[in-house]
């Protein structure tokens, strides 16, 4: 008794929480954990002859997709993967789960979001956190050197999920990259090209690619005062300037990774820069920047870059010095690409608005020439450059896009009716000779439905064409084919055959 007795003060406890976080309009992933954990304390409720009950629900960061969301999510994937494709890629496929030492230290901060796997026989596993490690893995194990690939396939990362903003702990990824020895920044634009024609495909609004460069960022440190061993951790802070304003930015340079305040000063005065070809040129008359070679190589590759950028008709391209890419494994060029409305006003002084902030970056890569190597047991490198496209944080942009509209989840061209009763054969007859054709068809799994039933299924589920079959038009040899909006006969033309004709 005293247990149940628990258990119920327990169910108390935890429905008052539930209550306040209601009241206080928590955000809904929060609500619905807590609500879990209590309907798990009231399953436990009853005698011990009841059957163990258990919430059904996904795992945390993780969804389900219903067809119509499959279907958005299909379109989605389709003008990505022509895009790929348009550009010569061809497609690979990597294991869901590396070993762990082929992740170990090439994300740096991000490292403690990897999903380790239980040791079940022998070795040590982590599922992939990105496409790009096990990609760099695949060259350098198959004695690969040159290759244009896309790869779309699930990645896992141990991150706080806001499943709003489309930030989930499995989620899909859509790479495209070019390895192989080229001359400087021509591979980089194309990357760039890709970005511009998805983004602009997809029709999600207006968009900004930014550009920085790894070399550029590292001299920066270097003349502002940075000691090399904290340039990457500086370099992760940095990123954050787009989720952060600048003086929480400051402040965990200065408290946390011990920067000198007056250092932290000069790279503020840096990283509020952005523009565009004119900001190339100010940087290398700046007295500081001109005396890094490391940063004046990566200012005359990124002017380079600009000029193959405007061959390519690639415009809305922002070279701004606050972005850094938090990865490790970048070592030139870095990009990422955001929505209109997620570019915060003020990333400096102000603090970016709820609005401002809400599914981030949609598109992000760069440059890593020295990841392949990090496999080679001769340390040989295959130069690379890449670009990421969210998938996730795409798809939740256009299903919002969607809510009004009518999505279709089949591609049925047509379905096989039938006026009267005792037809069933004729019409199953019929739909195996359209399946054979090639027509996309459907048959209702009665035997005797009505024919307004018929048709509604069509209005439904927008097939677009029904073919009726009634004792008159067995007689004659020929298929009644209506259009189901209208209602109206396909008129039949000479030469006509109820096989296809007239089905788009």
């Amino acid at each position: 008794m005293a247990d149940k007795a628990q258990l119920l003060e327990a169910i108390k406890t935890q429905g008052e929480l539930v209550r306040k976080l209601k009241t206080e309009k928590a955000g809904k992933e929060q609500i619905d954990e807590e609500v879990a954990k209590l309907l798990q304390l009231k399953a436990q409720l009853g005698g011990d002859d009841c059957k163990h009950t258990f919430v059904l629900k996904t795992a945390k960061g993780t969804r389900d997709y219903n067809p119509r969301q499959m279907a958005i999510r299909e379109k989605v994937f389709n003008i990505i993967i022509n895009c790929f494709k348009r550009h010569g890629a061809e497609t690979i496929d990597t294991p869901v789960f590396e070993l762990k030492e082929t992740l170990t230290g090439k994300y740096g901060e991000d490292s403690k979001l990897i999903y380790d796997l239980k040791d079940q026989g022998g070795e040590l596993l982590s599922l992939r956190y990105d496409l790009t490690v096990p990609f760099a893995r695949y060259l350098a194990m198959n004695k690969i050197t040159n290759i244009k690939r896309y790869h779309i396939a699930k990645v896992y990362r141990r991150d706080n999920p806001a499943m709003t903003r489309g930030r989930y702990r499995e989620f899909y990824q859509c790479d495209f990259d070019i390895a192989g020895q080229y001359d400087a920044m021509i591979p980089d634009a194309e990357c760039l090209k890709i970005v511009y024609e998805i983004l602009s495909d997809l029709q999600l609004g207006d968009f900004c690619i930014k550009v920085n460069d790894r070399r550029i960022l590292d001299g920066m440190f270097a003349v502002c005062g940075v000691p090399d061993e904290k340039f990457r951790t500086i370099c992760s802070t940095v990123d954050k300037l787009d989720k952060m304003p600048w003086e929480d930015v400051k402040n965990e340079m200065v408290n946390e990774k011990g920067l000198a305040p007056e250092v932290a000063d000069q790279i503020g005065e840096y990283v509020s820069k952005r523009g565009g070809m004119e900001l190339v040129d100010e940087l290398l008359q700046d007295p500081k920047m001109s005396q890094s070679k490391q940063a004046c190589a990566g200012l005359a590759d990124m002017k380079q870059l600009f000029c193959y950028l405007e061959l390519f008709k690639v415009t809305k391209v922002l070279f701004d010095l606050s972005l850094a890419r938090g990865l490790d494994y970048y070592t030139g060029v870095i990009y990422e690409a955001t929505l209109a409305s997620t570019v915060p006003a003020q990333q400096q002084n102000d603090s970016a608005s709820e609005e401002g902030v809400s599914v981030g970056s949609v598109a992000g890569g760069g440059r890593y020439d020295g990841l392949v190597g990090m496999f080679d047991p001769k340390g040989r490198k295959v130069p690379c450059v890449g670009v990421s496209i969210g998938i996730e944080r795409i798809f939740s942009i256009m299903e919002q896009k969607a809510e009004a509209e009518k999505v279709r989840t089949t591609e049925t061209q047509v379905l096989v009716a039938s006026a009267q009763k005792n037809l069933l054969e004729e019409r199953l007859k019929l739909t195996a000779e359209l399946w054979e054709a090639g027509v996309k068809a459907e048959v209702m799994y009665k035997k005797n439905p009505k024919l307004l039933n018929q048709l509604q299924y069509c209005e439904e589920t927008g097939i677009p064409l029904v073919a009726i079959i009634g004792e008159q038009e067995l007689k004659d040899g020929v298929v009644k084919l209506r259009t189901v909006t209208s209602r109206e006969e396909v008129p039949r033309s000479p030469g006509w055959c109820p096989l296809g004709a007239g089905i788009p």
